[in-house]
């Protein structure tokens, strides 16, 4: 199930090594923004100003980047390139291309694929 997804990555609160599948990535964030614009809309709804949203935002960073560094794990790059996000709309583009790219089906210097089994060649 997609939600198990989401609760394995807030589960690895603060893991940033490893790698991670496209799909833990893909669907934590779609789960996250999800929740994201029905705490915002409850929080409208109520006139909190956006206090529970914020708190929810402050409660999912550190899981949100580890996911992040674990994703670009899994395509054989530094952590580091995160801060691509710095850069406006190009850094953004770069970092969705990297994030949807296929991890690498070997192991690498982050640990074994998460998504082939280590025992069976990968598929070609």
């Amino acid at each position: 199930m997609q939600l198990n997804y989401y609760l394995e990555v807030l589960q690895k609160y603060a893991v940033f090594d490893g790698r991670a599948r496209r799909a833990e990535f893909w669907w934590f964030a779609l789960i996250n923004w999800i929740i994201s614009v029905v705490l915002q809309i409850f929080d409208n709804a109520i006139g909190t100003g956006g206090i529970i949203g914020g708190l929810y935002g402050l409660a999912v960073l550190l899981p949100s980047i580890g996911v992040a560094i674990r994703r670009l794990h899994d395509t054989d790059r530094s952590g580091w390139w995160l801060l691509l996000v710095l850069i406006p709309i190009i850094g953004w583009i770069a970092l969705i291309y990297f994030y949807a790219q296929d991890g690498k089906p070997e192991p690498n210097q982050y640990g074994p694929s998460p998504k082939y089994n280590q025992l069976a060649p990968p598929p070609m």
